[in-house]
């Protein structure tokens, strides 16, 4: 790879898919395919490799990446040295932080960690898990899970350390969460190095800013209305905002258009507010970035 390229770790599996979204979002066009681990993205000044978020910590610490997202859960499970410069909260179904969970069969007599007392518990997490076990005293055996750990209680483990978004795939498999190991979000790491030099600094610095005002706007829309300035107040109630509203003036004197951001969930019951306020023209549009 040159050296006038920024080096972008993109996370391969799960998170792939809305990592590609947010990147759309942020305004970068990212082209996966299938037969390569090298995608295409439309700024001549990046090169972009898929790697699975569990080792992606370890390349942005070596330096094999100058830049790349992965979970706040894999960082501390590799113990890397990586600068982290933006929190991004979304996951693969919803925009929400993840948990690693002790978990064990809804029959199982295990209501806290202490109960684990020379148990067996399977995890992917095994760093993690070893250390919330010694942050309690407790002494049991963590195994590493090459994958379906929720099948494997109670004959091939006593409890499991699994990630969850909603918890339906635990229910599914009869296990009833005991304790909360750790909350997780996608993050923006980087090499610190790269830091350093200018040319890769700055790059890393938009896209750290574009990314954050992306996330920043999931969830949000738009909301333009004209009102007669003698009910501009009573309309002005009924909004929320982020700051607040942009009011300006129309040709005619007698009226104003009012502009902002709110939670798209909030609109169903605010625009009959709004109507039966004096508002007319009502626009709601979509955001892709909000830059705060």
């Amino acid at each position: 790879m040159a050296a006038n390229k920024l080096r972008l770790g993109i996370p391969k599996g799960s998170l792939q898919d809305a990592t590609v979204q947010l990147f759309q979002r942020a305004g970068y066009n990212v082209y996966c395919s299938s037969r390569s681990y090298f995608p295409v993205i439309d700024d001549p000044e990046i090169e972009c490799m898929l790697i699975r978020a569990q080792e992606m910590a370890r390349y942005v610490q070596d330096g094999v990446l100058d830049v790349g997202l992965t979970g706040k859960d894999w960082v501390l499970e590799n113990d890397a040295q990586v600068e982290t410069l933006q929190d991004l909260v979304y996951a693969k179904q919803s925009f929400s932080r993840v948990r690693w969970v002790l978990a064990v069969p809804e029959s199982s007599p295990v209501q806290s960690v202490q109960d684990l007392e020379g148990k067996i518990i399977a995890t992917e997490l095994v760093g993690v898990t070893q250390r919330y076990l010694a942050r309690n005293g407790v002494k049991a055996t963590v195994e590493f899970s090459w994958g379906a750990t929720e099948v494997k209680p109670p004959t091939l483990a006593d409890a499991i350390v699994e990630v969850t978004e909603t918890g339906s795939s635990l229910r599914a498999n009869k296990l009833r969460i005991v304790e909360t190991v750790l909350e997780s979000n996608t993050q923006l790491i980087a090499h610190p190095p790269s830091l350093k030099d200018p040319f890769k600094a700055e790059k890393i610095g938009t896209l750290s800013l574009l990314l954050k005002s992306a996330i920043a706007a999931y969830g949000h829309v738009g909301l333009m209305l004209n009102v007669r300035r003698s009910l501009l107040d009573t309309v002005l109630e009924q909004l929320p905002a982020l700051q607040r509203p942009t009011v300006s003036s129309l040709s005619d004197p007698e009226w104003a258009a009012v502009n902002t951001i709110i939670e798209e969930r909030q609109v169903r019951d605010l625009l009959p507010r709004l109507k039966a306020a004096g508002a007319v023209g009502i626009v709601e549009y979509p955001l892709n970035k909000i830059v705060l």
